[in-house]
């Protein structure tokens, strides 16, 4: 078994577990209107093709077709995939959720308008092939947009999160400043780079607390463009 196949064996354990959290309905209502600001402020006005890599339980993919855009979400846990794909059952025009790999989608070149992904980019096993891929797959002009914050500043042992080997492979998950996030997607060829502060969803995990084993934090969208 690969490092990448017990990842994907961990989330699909997980996956459960995760949607619920996600779907808790003291919050749902607030985080749903405020993701789908956060999301309607970073992506050009719809209907785009959009590309959500590590869709997970499908959350973003799900969010960005209830604003008009056409989605297809990847992920490499089939577990996270039975969720979304539950989810996406429940509208007449959802996502379409199939099994890919973030780091290297197998789309035409210039298939979509934008791509984005939401807790993904520290689980990148080669972040500069990742960004290079994702090019590819843009029109000229396209966008990627990725949240994501320093989780595990104090290392993934700290956080009980896989095995040694496989947090060898994750060069971002330790990340001490998203700076190093900003910088994985300029390294990897994108423009115009930017790292915006999610202040709205840090008010939310303030009142309303995260999951186990996290901390209250600010989470960033970070963007660049396919020139």
């Amino acid at each position: 078994m690969t490092a990448q196949d017990r990842i994907n064996e961990y989330w699909t354990g997980r996956a459960p577990a995760y949607d619920a959290y996600q779907q808790r309905p003291e919050r749902l209502d607030a985080d749903r209107a405020a993701w789908s600001e956060i999301w309607e402020k970073a992506l050009p006005p719809a209907p785009l093709d959009v590309l959500d890599v590590g869709t997970g339980s499908g959350y973003v993919a799900l969010t960005l077709a209830g604003l008009g855009h056409r989605v297809t979400g990847i992920d490499l846990s089939e577990g996270m995939l039975t969720e979304a794909r539950r989810h996406g059952a429940e509208l007449s025009s959802g996502p379409v959720f199939r099994l890919g790999d973030a780091v290297a989608p197998e789309f035409p070149d210039g298939s979509f308008d934008a791509i984005v992904g939401r807790y993904v980019a520290w689980t990148l096993r080669t972040p500069g092939e990742a960004v290079a891929n994702w090019i590819r797959l843009l029109r000229p002009g396209g966008l990627v947009a990725m949240v994501d914050s320093t989780w595990f500043a104090d290392g993934l042992d700290a956080a009980g999160f896989y095995d040694a080997e496989v947090q060898s492979l994750l060069p971002l998950a330790a990340a001490k400043s998203i700076d190093e996030t900003a910088l994985a997607l300029a390294n990897g060829g994108l423009e115009d780079v930017s790292v915006t502060p999610l202040t709205t969803i840090f008010e939310l995990d303030n009142r309303y607390g995260v999951s186990p084993g996290h901390e209250v934090q600010m989470q960033f969208m970070v963007t660049g463009r396919r020139v």
